[in-house]
């Protein structure tokens, strides 16, 4: 598993580009349809394709943290995630959870990078990471996601999301995180307006300037649907918008439900951005 590690990192330090995050959500309410599979057998197939199609890291999750969704126990989540990451964890798998028990379970698994929306909230799963010497993602939300957009408030919104994610990483860190295994996402569409979205979208450039790699996860959000009018299965090229942007910007990885199209993407926005430098 460190090896797995290791390779993500690697290829994250030596990026001509932005990595791209594939989402593999298995579970029965994720608010993508394209992402709901009969056995484990058609979500391993659905992961193998995405890695094929050019995705650095999986990201599976057995938990929907979309907003009103309802949580489940840990022993549900690890039932559900377990099956799909050990057949998987021949390259690099992160788990989306924000549960220190199912963090340790899917470790064990393989998984090498542990993404929680909770921004690092439960000390057990800090442990665990620490522990697996395993890369960490740690996310800005406001509230639960049963709660989270229930009428959103901030004085300044880029400036309370930086300093929440600067603390969790410190509190990461304090629990035997290496720093440079940890990677910070402003949690878009996680207990925020639209137009508290595009400002942390914006500020991008600010975020990064800290040094550590960041995380967007834009992909067929309600931002998106808000903006175009689209429904969600009609987000695909807003989608790849979204995508480009946010690599322009700066973003170290981009989590996505459309690899292929979202690769493309970013490569031309890091040909474009590299010539804005030259």
């Amino acid at each position: 598993m460190a090896s797995l590690t290791e390779n993500f990192l690697a290829q994250l330090a030596a990026r001509r580009h932005a990595l791209v995050m594939g989402v593999l959500n298995v579970t029965p309410d994720s608010f993508s349809d394209r992402r709901r599979f009969a056995t484990v057998d058609d979500a391993v197939a659905e992961g193998r394709a995405m890695r094929q199609a050019g995705a650095a890291v999986l990201d599976v999750g057995g938990e929907s943290t979309r907003p009103g969704a309802a949580p489940v126990t840990p022993d549900e989540e690890c039932r559900r995630v377990l099956p799909v990451i050990e057949p998987l964890a021949d390259a690099p798998v992160s788990i989306d959870t924000r549960h220190g028990t199912v963090a340790r379970a899917a470790l064990v698994a393989g998984a090498c990078m542990v993404n929680d929306v909770s921004g690092g909230s439960d000390p057990d799963l800090l442990a665990a990471t620490a522990e697996a010497r395993a890369a960490l993602v740690l996310m800005h939300m406001s509230g639960t996601p049963e709660t989270m957009q229930d009428a959103p408030r901030y004085d300044d919104v880029v400036g309370e999301v930086e300093s929440f994610l600067l603390e969790r990483m410190e509190r990461a860190v304090a629990a035997g995180v290496a720093r440079d295994r940890i990677l910070l996402d402003p949690g878009i569409g996680f207990g925020k307006s639209q137009d508290h979205n595009l400002a942390l979208l914006a500020a991008t450039p600010r975020l990064a300037a800290h040094g550590f790699p960041i995380l967007l996860g834009v992909s067929r959000k309600s931002l998106l649907g808000s903006i175009t009018g689209r429904p969600v299965d009609q987000r695909v090229p807003a989608s790849i918008a979204a995508a480009a942007l946010g690599a322009h910007a700066g973003a170290a990885v981009v989590r996505v439900h459309d690899v292929a199209e979202s690769l493309d993407a970013v490569r031309v926005a890091a040909a474009w951005r590299s010539a804005l430098i030259e």
